[in-house]
């Protein structure tokens, strides 16, 4: 059984891509590349074909994680059927999200700050108009919610296992 994330923000340039960066990076050092898939998006169809900022390109960079390979992409209805996790950055792509949503996948659909112990269910803010300073903001902010995400899905692949073992 393969787990599937989609991250979400709206250009899918700055936080959808690192915060995929980030998790990719949590679940190969976790050895659970073969159970886990990783994606990004975005609501809007600003940057399709994009790679990532480079901003976040170098943010990133210095934590160990390359995003150059990415390319942005816009949220498609598929979407919604083929991933188990579609985490939104922010309050106002949750709910583009939401109302996109079908009713059967609203479940599916949270910020990605609510696997947070530090910074539960505020936004990752679009750094995009800003400095440097709001990556490194952001990376802070994403490393720690991928940790809870990554536990959630590890107690939910352990009970999993457990199940099929009886």
């Amino acid at each position: 059984m393969a787990v599937r994330v989609l991250f979400v923000c709206m250009g899918n340039i700055c936080r959808s891509p690192m915060a995929e960066g980030m998790f990719r990076k949590a679940v190969r050092e976790a050895g659970l590349e073969a159970q886990i898939e990783t994606d990004s998006a975005g609501t809007h169809a600003y940057h399709i074909g994009s790679p990532p900022d480079p901003r976040a390109q170098q943010a990133i960079r210095q934590r160990g994680v390359d995003i150059s390979g990415l390319r942005g992409r816009k949220v498609e209805d598929a979407d919604f059927e083929r991933f188990d996790y579609i985490l939104a950055m922010d309050g106002d792509n949750l709910s583009r999200l939401l109302q996109r949503a079908p009713a059967r996948h609203q479940d599916k659909v949270r910020r990605l700050l609510s696997f947070s112990r530090k910074y539960p269910n505020l936004d990752v803010v679009d750094p995009y108009y800003g400095g440097p300073q709001g990556f490194e903001e952001n990376l802070d902010m994403i490393e720690d919610a991928v940790q809870g995400l990554l536990r959630d899905i590890t107690q939910m692949l352990d009970a999993g296992s457990r199940t099929r073992a009886r």
